[in-house]
C-alpha cells in the first residue's frame, strides 16, 4: 500500500521523490554543480530490501522517452564526471540514508552501509570500536563510491587501502531476465560469488550493481594521537630552481627512504600542494602516528629532507606543528587540517565546478614533468587568477605489500599519486579552466601520448596509469590521449579482461553503465 505526501511516494521501494517536491532539485545534482540531471524521479532508500524493490521497479517500468534511459546510484555525490547526474538519467537511486555502522556477529566483521560517509567512519567507527578504515580525508565523500575504487587516505601508507580489509559486500544485481536479487559475496576462496567481491576491490562504482553493505575484518586500531605539520613556501620568493628542488626532494624521499612498509618512514604520510602562483604559497602537509617510536624525529627528518638545497625558507602556517588526539570532530583520525587547505586553495565547498585528472608515479617526477608544471603554474600572465593545484600524495609502503592480483587495484608498486585540479564558479562555462588543465596534463605526459601509460621496459616504467576514483573522460578522447593505450588499461591494466567477465556474469544487460563503465565481455 503506497501513500503520497508532498510530492513523494512511499512504498516498498522507499521514498520516491517526484518533480515538484522541494527536495527534487537538490537530489538532481552532484556535489560538483557542473553536473545536473532531469530524471523521472529519485529514490531515497533506507534498507537493502528497499534497494532491491526500487531497482526492480526501475528495470521493469517502461522508459518515458528514449533520451532518458539510465539508472544510476549515488552515495555521497562526489563523482568527478557525469556518471550519476546527466541528461540521459531516468532514475537516481540515492543510498545516503543507509548510513549505519555496526559490529555484525554473524559475519564476524564490522558492517558499513553504503550511504555512510568518511565523516561517519571517523566518528562512529572510532567511537564504537576504536578502529579505523584508512580511507579518504573529505568528510562528505560516501563509502559507496569511495571503497569500490580502492579508496586511500592519510593512514594508507601505514595500514594500506580500504579494500585491503574488505571481507564481503552485499549487492543488488539484475539478471538477464530483469529479475533483481541481493547477493552477498565474500573473499573466501570457496565462495561461488567471490568474483563479485573482487570486482569491488578496485573495479569502480556503478559497474556491477548497487552495493548496499560492506563488511570489514581485522581493521587496525586507530592512532591515539598524531603528529601533524603544515607549512609552505611563498610564491613571492620562488624561482624555477627552488620549485624543481622542492619537487625533487619530495619525490626522492618517498622513492627511496619512504618506500618500504617496514622502513623508518613507512608510517609517514605527506602531501605537496603545487598551487598556481596566484595563490599565496605552495603547501606541505605531513602526518605520522605519534605512538610510532621516535615519531617526532622521523617527522623532523622528513622536513629536513624537504629543505635540502631548496634555498627558500619554508614558512609555518597556523597549526604548523602539533600533537593531536585522534578524535577531534569529523577530521579525525586522519587530522587533515581543512582550514589550512582552505588558506592554500580557497574554500572547499560545492559552489565551484571542477575538473580533475590523475597519475600514479613509480619514480620521482622527471624533468619534463616539472618543466610542464612550472610553465602552467608559474609562467601565466601575473594578473591571471587561477583556482588550481596539482596535489602530490605520498604513496606506497603498506599499500605495496599486496600483490596486484589480490585486489582489482593493480597499481601496487607506485610511490606517488597525483591529482590535477582546477575550479571555477558555478554558472560559468569553465572553457578557460578546461583548456588550462588539459594542456598542462598533455604537456606533463607528452612523451607517452599525453597520458601516464603503465607500460614500457621495466627500468623505464615511470608512470602507472590513472586512478578510477578520479575519473576523467578525456582519456577516451583521441585529442587528449594520443598514446594508443586505451583508457581501460590506464585504470585497470591487465585486470580489465577479468572485470569484463565479471560484468557479463552479474550485469549481463549492462544496466549499470556510463561513459567509462566496464562493458560486458561478449560471448565467443
Amino acid at each position: 500500500m503506497s501513500e503520497e505526501t508532498a510530492g513523494a511516494l512511499f512504498d516498498e521501494g522507499g521514498i520516491k521523490i517526484m518533480p515538484g517536491d522541494r527536495r527534487f532539485a537538490a537530489l538532481c545534482r552532484g556535489f560538483n554543480p557542473r553536473w545536473q540531471a532531469d530524471p523521472a524521479y529519485v529514490r531515497l532508500v533506507r534498507t537493502s530490501e528497499e534497494v532491491r524493490a526500487a531497482l526492480q521497479q526501475a528495470v521493469t517500468e517502461p522508459s518515458p522517452d528514449d533520451r532518458r534511459d539510465r539508472i544510476t546510484v549515488r552515495s555521497g555525490g562526489h563523482c568527478y564526471e557525469d556518471f550519476v547526474c546527466s541528461e540521459d538519467v531516468r532514475v537516481i537511486i540515492d543510498v545516503s540514508l543507509m548510513d549505519e555502522i555496526y559490529e555484525d556477529p554473524d559475519m564476524k566483521a564490522i558492517c558499513v552501509e553504503a550511504g555512510a560517509t568518511n565523516g561517519d567512519l571517523r566518528k562512529d567507527l572510532f567511537l564504537r570500536t576504536g578502529r579505523v578504515l584508512p580511507g579518504g580525508s573529505c568528510p562528505s565523500v560516501g563509502v559507496g563510491g569511495h571503497i569500490p575504487v580502492g579508496g586511500f587516505g592519510l593512514l594508507s601508507r601505514q595500514f594500506g587501502l580500504t579494500v585491503d580489509y574488505l571481507y564481503a559486500v552485499e549487492v543488488a544485481v539484475v539478471d538477464e531476465n530483469r529479475n533483481v536479487r541481493l547477493v552477498v559475496a565474500t573473499r573466501n576462496k570457496k565462495d561461488p560469488n567471490r568474483d563479485l567481491w573482487w570486482a569491488h576491490t578496485g573495479g569502480g562504482g556503478g559497474n556491477f550493481g548497487i552495493v548496499t553493505r560492506f563488511w570489514f575484518r581485522n581493521l587496525p586500531q586507530a592512532p591515539e594521537r598524531v603528529l601533524l605539520t603544515a607549512s609552505g613556501w611563498s610564491w613571492s620568493q620562488m624561482n624555477k630552481a627552488h620549485f624543481t628542488q622542492i619537487i625533487n626532494n619530495f619525490g626522492e624521499f618517498f622513492a627511496t627512504t619512504g618506500k618500504s612498509a617496514r622502513g623508518r618512514y613507512g608510517p609517514l604520510f605527506a602531501i605537496l600542494l603545487l598551487t598556481h602562483r596566484s595563490q599565496d604559497k605552495i603547501g606541505l602537509i605531513a602526518q605520522i602516528d605519534a605512538s610510532v617510536p621516535e615519531a617526532r624525529d622521523r617527522l623532523e627528518e622528513f622536513l629536513t629532507a624537504m629543505d635540502k638545497k631548496a634555498a627558500v625558507g619554508r614558512e609555518p602556517l597556523t597549526e604548523a606543528y602539533g600533537e593531536y588526539p585522534a578524535l577531534m570532530g569529523l577530521d579525525t583520525p586522519t587530522m587533515l587540517p581543512w582550514n589550512t587547505v582552505e588558506r592554500l586553495l580557497g574554500p572547499v565547498d560545492n559552489l565551484r565546478c571542477g575538473k580533475h585528472k590523475s597519475a600514479y608515479m613509480r619514480k620521482p617526477l622527471p624533468a619534463h614533468q616539472i618543466d610542464a608544471l612550472w610553465s602552467s603554474l608559474a609562467l601565466e600572465d601575473p594578473d591571471t587568477k587561477r583556482d588550481a593545484v596539482v596535489q602530490i600524495d605520498s604513496y606506497g609502503a603498506a599499500i605495496n605489500t599486496k600483490k596486484p592480483a589480490d585486489t582489482a587495484v593493480i597499481q601496487r608498486d607506485s610511490v606517488l599519486k597525483l591529482q590535477h585540479q582546477v575550479y571555477w564558479p558555478a554558472g560559468q562555462d569553465g572553457e578557460d579552466q578546461l583548456r588550462w588543465i588539459r594542456t598542462l596534463y598533455k604537456k606533463m605526459y607528452a612523451p607517452t601520448g599525453g597520458v601516464p601509460v603503465p607500460d614500457g621496459h621495466k627500468n623505464q616504467r615511470i608512470t602507472d596509469g590513472c586512478y578510477i576514483g578520479y575519473p576523467d573522460v578525456d582519456l577516451i578522447d583521441r585529442q587528449w590521449n594520443t598514446s594508443g593505450v586505451p583508457w581501460t588499461r590506464l585504470y585497470y591494466g591487465d585486470h580489465y579482461g577479468d572485470l569484463r567477465k565479471i560484468k557479463k556474469r552479474w550485469d549481463p544487460l549492462n544496466i549499470f553503465r556510463h561513459k567509462q563503465s566496464i562493458t560486458p565481455r561478449r560471448r565467443a
